[in-house]
């Protein structure tokens, strides 16, 4: 099951972007909220899910927050029930044995935030109306321009493009520095199984 989009047609209204065009502005809804699920790492809003982590060598698994509960912990397959869970973390005595090759641990929890913080919902919005520019200008490759000069005497017009690390395909991609942020934010590093609302 898809997760409900980071931000909603009525955040868009609120910062005056034109959501008359329902499927354009619900399909991008969903990218933009998919990208910067992405990035963060965890689906961020509350969810419900299975995740896939190695197991690791010491006592404790952290897992991607905020954690809420914990239903059920298995290692390759086989469930576990001598674990505790403290501190957005799952305990045990032992993961795996020194030297041994890491398995992987599923872990059914829900996690997330009950409301999306502002800032998240803003960049979301963001990344919709560019989108819908993007779109509306039918999706000109003119993703990356830092800035555009244009003279009027002896006409002469410049672009200039963000290169590295700034450049990015399409307006739907984030850089790497706000990517960055995000999962220092949310540390995400959980590989999602399985997902359910």
């Amino acid at each position: 099951m898809a997760l409900a989009p980071l931000a909603t047609d009525a955040d868009l209204q609120a910062r005056g972007v034109d959501t008359t065009n329902t499927a354009r502005v619900a399909a991008l809804l969903a990218a933009a909220s998919a990208e910067v699920r992405s990035a963060a790492g965890v689906p961020i809003s509350k969810a419900t899910a299975t995740v896939s982590l190695p197991t690791p060598e010491g006592r404790r698994l952290a897992l991607p927050g905020p954690v809420r509960s914990v239903t059920s912990v298995a290692i390759d397959g086989e469930p576990v029930d001598d674990w505790k869970l403290s501190g957005g973390a799952i305990w045990r005595p032992r993961w795996r044995r020194a030297g041994e090759l890491p398995g992987d641990v599923h872990v059914t929890l829900t996690f997330g935030l009950d409301e999306v913080p502002a800032d998240v919902v803003d960049l979301v919005c963001n990344l919709v109306g560019a989108g819908l520019e993007h779109a509306d200008a039918g999706y000109a490759a003119r993703s990356g321009v830092t800035s555009e000069r244009e003279h009027v005497d002896d006409y002469d017009v410049s672009v200039q493009y963000a290169q590295g690390g700034a450049a990015t395909a399409t307006p739907m991609e984030l850089p790497d520095a706000t990517r960055r942020r995000l999962r220092a934010r949310f540390g995400g590093g959980a590989v999602m199984v399985v997902s359910r609302s």
